[in-house]
């Protein structure tokens, strides 16, 4: 029997992974079958669970994906970008978030999971996680604006991070709503109420 290399199994995991993808934003969670996951993929259900024991393992995947990619916008924007306002920093992962739905639909799959997280307590607590992680990072950069100055020290980075974490959900949701033209100037509005600025 031939060896499986680890390139064609990452293949055949992320060709699963599209694959529910498109079921799940056509038909929701809940009215996607197996069968229709296995048809979708065009590959066998054997193919299917020698990745994947169940349907809830897939939406846990995908979530733990859209997070992490958003997550990882964060990181990204912030190292490549450290002279920069956070409100330039936010509107540019916003950008992102704006092109990779464009692409990939992620503000869809990111509200049809929050939704299934209300009902799903692994689903829950795998989102809670993510979120801290991503409060965290932003709250890491946020530390660094005020210890050079960049930014006020009046209000917590944790508090600041907080803010733009309340802010980002609202705007994957109009989005995923197909709002995204009344959304043009939202980026804008976070570079203006939030530019660069000295502590005095």
């Amino acid at each position: 029997m031939p060896k499986v290399t680890h390139e064609y199994m990452e293949a055949r995991r992320e060709q699963i992974l599209d694959a529910a993808r498109r079921c799940f934003l056509r038909d929701g969670f809940h009215s996607t079958s197996m069968q229709d996951l296995f048809a979708e993929s065009g590959l066998s259900a054997g193919a299917v669970y020698r990745h994947f024991a169940s349907k809830n393992e897939m939406i846990t995947a995908i979530v733990e994906e859209s997070m992490r990619d958003v997550l990882a916008m964060v990181h990204t924007v912030a190292r490549n970008r450290p002279s920069r306002s956070i409100g330039a920093l936010m509107a540019d992962v916003l950008e992102i978030v704006k092109t990779k739905t464009s692409e990939q639909n992620i503000a869809g799959l990111s509200v049809l999971a929050w939704s299934e997280s209300l009902r799903n307590p692994s689903l829950a607590e795998q989102f809670d996680d993510l979120m801290a992680q991503m409060r965290s990072a932003l709250a890491d950069v946020i530390r660094e604006h005020q210890e050079s100055g960049r930014l006020t020290r009046e209000v917590s980075p944790e508090a600041i991070a907080a803010t733009f974490m309340c802010i980002l959900p609202g705007y994957i949701l109009q989005l995923a709503m197909g709002d995204s033209k009344k959304l043009e100037g939202v980026p804008d509005s976070l570079r203006a109420l939030w530019p660069d600025s000295t502590t005095p």
